[in-house]
C-alpha cells in the first residue's frame, strides 16, 4: 500500500512539473510569445510586419479563427488571413492581394514577397506604381541602366509606363502600391527614391502625431503615402469622414482602430482599407511607437 502511494506521489510530482514547464513555454494554451526589451532592440525595424506577436501564433491554427473583417464600407485584413500566390510577370515572387478593385477602391496594394534570384515584372499601361521595402533588400534598375539599393524604411515612386526592374539577391518583403494614373493638363510626375528618415516633419495643426510624406504635393501627383507617428496613449483629435480613400499598413506598435460603429485592436503587419467617408479614428496603446503607412489619393477633383 505504501509503495502505491509512494508511486502516486512521484506521478503528481511529474505532470506539475509538465504544468510548470508548459506554462512558461511559449508553446502554451495562454502565453504569448515572449518578446524581452533586449530582443526588441536586436530586431530589423519594421520586423513585427512578418512576425505578428500580439496573438500566439497557434490560434491562426484554430478552425474558423481569424480577426480580418470586410464590410461595404471598410476591411481589416490581418496576417492570419493572407492567400500567397505567384505574381504575374514576376519571377520567383509571391503576392498577397490586400486591396483591389474587387472592394470598390481605385487602387491596389499588395505584399511582394521576393525570394532568392526574384526580379519584379512591370505594372499594366499607364499605371503608376509605389514600392516601400518592409523586409529585406531590392535593387532598382530604370531605363539608364542606373541601380539603386533600397532597404528597409526606402521607397521608390515608379510613374506610369516608366520601365524599371527589382531585383532580389537574397529576400526581400515589399508593400507595393499601383493604380491608373490620373492625368492633370500637362502635368507630369517623375521617378522618384528615399527613405522615411530622410523626410521632412510636417506640421499638424491640432493633432499631435507626427507626420511624413513620402512624395511632393504638387499637383502632378494623384496620391501620397504618409507615414503617420503615434506615441503610446497618443491619439487623431479630428474623427474623419471625408471623401479620399484610405490603404494602411501598420508597421510597428498597436491601438485600437475605429471605422464606422466598429472598434478594432490592431497590431503590427495589420492592413485596413477605408471606403470614402467611413468615419475613421485611431488610438496608440501598448509601450512602444505606432507607426503606420498610409496611401491617401489627393489633387483630383472627386466628380
Amino acid at each position: 500500500m505504501r509503495s502505491l502511494h509512494l508511486i502516486s506521489f512521484v506521478i503528481i510530482i511529474i505532470i506539475i512539473s509538465l504544468l510548470a514547464k508548459a506554462s512558461k513555454s511559449d508553446d502554451g494554451f495562454c502565453s504569448a510569445p515572449s518578446i524581452t526589451e533586449s530582443d526588441e532592440k536586436t530586431k530589423p525595424i519594421y520586423w513585427k510586419v512578418t512576425n505578428p506577436t500580439l496573438s500566439p501564433s497557434h490560434l491562426q491554427d484554430l478552425p474558423g479563427y481569424t480577426r480580418s473583417v470586410y464590410k461595404r464600407d471598410h476591411a481589416l485584413i490581418t496576417p492570419e488571413s493572407h492567400v500567397y500566390s505567384p505574381l504575374p510577370d514576376w519571377t520567383n515572387t509571391l503576392g498577397a492581394y490586400l486591396i483591389t478593385p474587387a472592394m470598390d477602391s481605385h487602387f491596389v496594394m499588395y505584399f511582394a514577397k521576393m525570394k532568392e534570384m526574384s526580379s519584379s515584372g512591370l505594372p499594366p499601361k499607364d499605371i503608376e506604381r509605389l514600392v516601400f521595402v518592409v523586409e529585406g533588400a531590392v535593387i532598382l534598375t530604370n531605363t539608364s541602366s542606373s541601380s539603386t539599393k533600397l532597404t528597409v524604411d526606402s521607397y521608390a515612386y515608379l510613374p506610369p509606363n516608366f520601365y524599371h526592374s527589382l531585383d532580389c539577391v537574397e529576400s526581400a518583403t515589399l508593400v507595393v502600391f499601383e493604380r491608373r494614373y490620373e492625368h492633370l493638363g500637362s502635368h507630369t510626375t517623375e521617378l522618384i527614391v528615399g527613405s522615411t528618415d530622410k523626410q521632412t516633419l510636417l506640421e499638424t495643426p491640432g493633432e499631435v502625431f507626427e507626420l511624413r510624406k513620402l512624395l511632393p504635393v504638387s499637383l502632378a501627383y494623384d496620391f501620397n503615402i504618409h507615414i503617420m507617428d503615434f506615441q503610446p496613449g497618443e491619439f487623431l483629435n479630428v474623427k474623419e469622414v471625408h471623401y479620399n480613400q484610405h490603404g494602411l499598413l501598420l508597421l510597428e506598435g498597436q491601438g485600437i482602430y475605429r471605422l464606422g460603429d466598429n472598434w478594432y485592436p490592431v497590431q503590427a503587419g495589420d492592413v485596413i482599407w477605408m471606403a470614402p467617408f467611413v468615419p475613421q479614428w485611431y488610438g496608440a496603446l501598448g509601450k512602444n511607437r505606432s507607426r503606420y503607412l498610409l496611401y491617401k489619393d489627393v489633387n483630383r477633383n472627386p466628380l
